[in-house]
């Protein structure tokens, strides 16, 4: 059996980590066998080569190999492109045209991106991964097909399953072995190796002087968590070759090239369970932004009572005051005047309990002395009322206001004077 390094140099495979090693190593014993391969990670980790690798080392390597992008045809279409269809199947159908399926008989067939593929082809899938046996559109005869069929995802298949988007049944006949390729933030060893690879090859394309890497450098690129993992990479080291004049790059000239390498946020744990890097970041935020509003609030809520209790104390010390002044009054001018400005404190007391009800983490405060001096007034108003016998115009005199504002308390407290006017 032919050594790792081998088919490293033969498909271009850079790099040494054990997880990538694991996956070829897989790949090369599976590929004697005519088993169905599934091979998931994510996109732009480079799940192209293990089908080639596959088809290479298999007994049908002198057979055709057909690559098929399920995600890049039409829903309409993928039926008439896989099996084939009978001429006047469908408006525009002219001729008869054989599917990958008849062309690559005896061959193998590549389907990437197979979690795209609509429920109704994968029912043609499965019939031909159980019997191998397939239908052209628009024909009622069967015909047979010999292919090794190899597919590969970026779309976690369980989740898929879970929400009906994908055949269960389907999934196991296609994962017979899986084989796993790591995303490139778990290859960090690999990336400094990969970006000279490329580096390499774009100088000699453009014709122009290698760019590298100091130590420095290295680390930068090592600790971006490249979501777009190697294709991704593979950009930014074709920007750099042709638009960077240094030729000697360090950690700042890398930042300039790497969307967002100022602002990552460490990634969170996941006890195993694999989450996205974005999915992580947002939850950090989410909890900052939390925290924030509670402090916000503890902020609110402690100004709050710190006013509200200076400003009760204020009123009701004033309020002492003018109900000694009342009591204590001679004329009937100064005796108004006090009582004008108690009505007014005590509406203000009532706004401020207002403004401390209309916060939802506020506690209802009642205070019973500003509720006795309003019970007050009402009883003076009620006395004085009793005494003139309902007339507003003696009432007023004897409580030393106005009959106007006499008038207004009355519908304020809701009096029934009987008044004669």
């Amino acid at each position: 059996m032919e050594s790792i390094q081998a088919i490293k140099q033969r498909f271009g495979i850079i790099g040494m980590n054990p997880l990538l090693n694991r996956a070829l190593e897989k790949a090369l014993r599976v590929a004697v066998t005519d088993i169905s391969v599934l091979v998931t990670g994510e996109s732009g980790v480079g799940k192209e080569n293990i089908p080639k690798i596959i088809h290479q080392y298999s007994h049908r390597k002198h057979a055709k190999y057909i690559a098929v992008n399920c995600g890049a045809i039409p829903e309409g279409t993928i039926d008439s492109e896989l099996f084939g269809h009978e001429k006047g199947a469908f408006t525009g159908a002219t001729s008869t045209r054989s599917g990958y399926f008849e062309v690559a008989d005896g061959g193998t067939i590549f389907l990437d991106e197979v979690g795209e593929l609509p429920l109704a082809t994968q029912v043609r899938l499965l019939r031909v991964l159980e019997t191998g046996e397939f239908l052209k559109v628009g024909s009622s005869k069967t015909q047979k097909t010999n292919v090794r069929i190899v597919a590969a995802t970026n779309v976690q298949m369980r989740d898929a399953i879970q929400k009906g988007k994908f055949r269960e049944d389907l999934y196991y006949r296609l994962s017979t072995v899986e084989i796993n390729l790591p995303p490139l933030r778990e290859r960090k060893e690999d990336i400094p190796l990969l970006f000279r690879k490329f580096a390499s090859d774009f100088a000699q394309k453009y014709h122009m002087p290698t760019v590298r890497l100091n130590d420095a450098a290295q680390h930068t690129l090592s600790q971006y968590n490249w979501n777009g993992n190697i294709r991704q990479l593979r950009n930014v080291a074709e920007q750099i070759s042709v638009l960077e004049k240094e030729r000697d790059l360090t950690p700042q000239i890398l930042r300039s090239y790497l969307p967002d390498m100022g602002s990552q946020l460490p990634a969170l744990k996941s006890d195993g369970k694999e989450s996205s890097d974005f999915t992580s970041e947002r939850e950090i935020l989410y909890k900052v932004l939390f925290d924030m509003k509670n402090d916000l609030n503890d902020l609110k809520k402690l100004t709050l009572e710190l006013m509200n209790q200076e400003t009760s104390e204020a009123v009701q010390e004033k309020n002492r005051n003018l109900i000694n002044k009342i009591y204590g009054s001679n004329s009937s001018e100064e005796k108004s005047q006090n009582i004008e400005s108690l009505a007014v404190d005590n509406q203000y007391q009532e706004a401020v309990h207002k403004s401390e009800e209309s916060y939802d983490y506020a506690e209802t405060i009642v205070e019973e002395e500003p509720l006795s001096l309003l019970q007050k007034e009402i009883e003076m108003i009620k006395t004085a009322l009793e005494r003139s016998q309902g007339k507003r115009k003696l009432a007023a005199e004897e409580l030393g206001i106005s009959e106007r504002t006499l008038y207004r308390k009355i519908k304020q407290y809701d009096l029934n004077d009987g008044s004669e006017g």
